[in-house]
């Protein structure tokens, strides 16, 4: 059996690259499609997406529309994980050797830790939209509150359901880790719990509405309960992240469980990321640990934090280079209805890691 977290991301993102009419990987390394004249039905489509476990193949048979909404998701988590850790030594660019994952998401690092919140955070969402959204015929939407709303407000519009997005996300994000035989217990544990994390955050809905009145006086606002955008999230288990508990496996009262490595007369708490095994300082290239190295890795030279020109080049050094931009500018309005731009062209200087 492979690894948890190759198992859990390995079915989500082989969906990607699998669509109703079929694609899929030769050799691992490049895509054939087969005829586009040749659908194929629900049962061997499932069949045929490799890393599913037998719950997932089975959730799949009986909710096909719904694996197109998991693969939005996955697309979704790469694209997030990317971008709100640019800034950081660790970038998420290893997901791109998916369905080959390099040590830093194989063992039970805080980077694991995140990709899995991540993951099962945005397939709940996902599914809870596609509700609003009438993608999926298993739902719709999400109740009206209970609570009477203040003057000037009342309820309407389409809820997100978050109740069907946690309970068809919890299906299948944590099926492999409830496999008897899907690797150790202590992994197991801590990618439930942090799969279990990452939803609690999308529980937060905003209030959202809409405006009524006459000449958009809105006098009238009719409002939803709304999930927070994936980036919002996103940045709230990055935070989760940086404060993420390392705890071990031991024994307590009849049973082993996750308790604090260096506090341990506290249970886990709830809403806390955890992880089993410390990560490198990702400075320099390690195969072995999964570090990629910042070499040539871009710097801000004016910045404090953690994309500082210091930091993510780690003491070594940077080299500056010059780049040509061309911009829109000296934009003006014309009457009736249409703008015009210059073009110009600027130098701005850029820093890489040495």
């Amino acid at each position: 059996f492979l690894p948890e977290l190759i198992q859990f991301l390995c079915a989500i993102l082989r969906l990607m690259v699998q669509t109703l009419t079929i694609s899929h990987f030769i050799s691992g390394r490049a895509l054939a499609k087969t005829p586009a004249s040749l659908h194929l039905n629900q049962t061997q489509h499932c069949k045929i997406l490799e890393g599913l476990v037998s719950s997932q193949v089975q959730l799949c048979r009986s909710n096909l529309e719904l694996m197109q909404t998991i693969i939005q998701a996955a697309k979704e988590v790469k694209k997030t994980c990317q971008k709100t850790f640019a800034d950081m030594r660790w970038n998420c660019s290893s997901i791109e050797l998916v369905p080959n994952f390099s040590p830093d998401l194989e063992r039970g690092t805080r980077e694991a830790a995140f990709v899995y919140a991540l993951s099962a955070a945005a397939i709940s969402h996902f599914i809870a939209r596609a509700c609003t959204s009438g993608d999926l015929r298993g739902c719709s939407c999400g109740p009206i509150p209970g609570e009477i709303p203040g003057p000037g407000y009342r309820w309407g519009g389409c809820a997100d359901n978050l109740h069907y997005g946690l309970l068809m996300g919890s299906k299948f994000s944590d099926a492999p880790m409830k496999m008897k035989k899907s690797g150790s217990q202590a992994n197991k544990l801590m990618h439930l719990h942090n799969s279990e994390v990452g939803r609690q955050v999308i529980e937060a809905l905003e209030l959202k509405c809409k405006c009524h009145g006459v000449s958009g006086s809105c006098s009238i606002k009719t409002c939803w309960r709304g999930l927070q955008d994936l980036k919002d999230i996103a940045i709230d288990l990055k935070t989760k992240y940086l404060s993420a508990s390392k705890v071990v496996h031991r024994p307590m009262g009849t049973r082993k469980q996750l308790v604090p490595k260096d506090i341990d007369i506290r249970p886990v708490r709830e809403n806390e990321l955890v992880y089993l095994q410390s990560s490198p300082d990702f400075c320099a290239k390690n195969e072995k640990l999964g570090s990629l190295g910042t070499q040539d890795r871009h710097c801000n030279k004016t910045s404090i934090g953690s994309d500082s020109c210091d930091l993510m080049c780690c003491g070594r050094g940077y080299n500056p280079y010059t780049e040509q931009l061309i911009e829109r500018c000296n934009c003006k309005y014309h009457w009736c209805c249409y703008v015009t731009c210059k073009k110009c062209e600027r130098t701005v200087e850029r820093y890489v890691c040495k």
